[in-house]
């Protein structure tokens, strides 16, 4: 999404904002349908999907051959593309799957904290103060992502009655 909002705001192609506009309907129905869709309604996103990376490359030729060893370096735009195409699989797995979420959000946000907090405080420089870190932060968004009072978690863990989060 990040990328298409790139390429729809920076480079001014509308077809980027279609295929965003698609995304976000489909995420809209799967929420309405409980995590997930019927075949027939993915079959139909699939399909407007490839018809919005056709007008994506109508729009973005590719680069002839340079005559040179290797592949043809293509610009990022194409790159993108195919990448859609490449894991288009992957692109639409929220709609048929529920445990797979809309947006990878979360996830980049687990893994950049601990870059951010090693960057910025020194801290956490050694192994096992990143491992302490990381326990830390895993614990926490483990509550987080169950609802838990993370200001009264801490209090509580600090009084020396560690609140267990939920297992499935």
């Amino acid at each position: 999404m990040r990328e298409l909002t790139y390429v729809f705001e920076e480079m001014g192609q509308a077809w980027a904002n279609r295929l965003i506009d698609l995304l976000v309907a489909a995420c809209h129905e799967v929420g309405q349908a409980d995590g997930k869709l019927e075949p027939e309604r993915i079959a139909f996103y699939r399909q407007a999907y490839d018809v919005i990376l056709a007008e994506g490359e109508a729009a973005n030729p590719r680069a002839p051959p340079s005559g040179k060893r290797g592949r043809t370096k293509q610009s990022k735009v194409l790159n993108l593309i195919d990448r859609l195409r490449l894991y288009a699989d992957d692109v639409w797995r929220f709609a048929s799957d529920h445990n797979v979420p809309f947006s990878n959000n979360p996830a980049e946000q687990a893994v950049r904290m601990p870059k951010v907090k090693q960057k910025i405080s020194g801290g956490f420089r050694t192994q096992a103060g990143l491992e302490t870190f990381c326990t830390i932060r895993s614990y926490l968004a483990t509550l987080h992502k169950q609802g838990a009072n993370l200001f009264h978690a801490l209090t509580l863990t600090f009084q020396g009655a560690v609140p267990q989060p939920r297992f499935a």
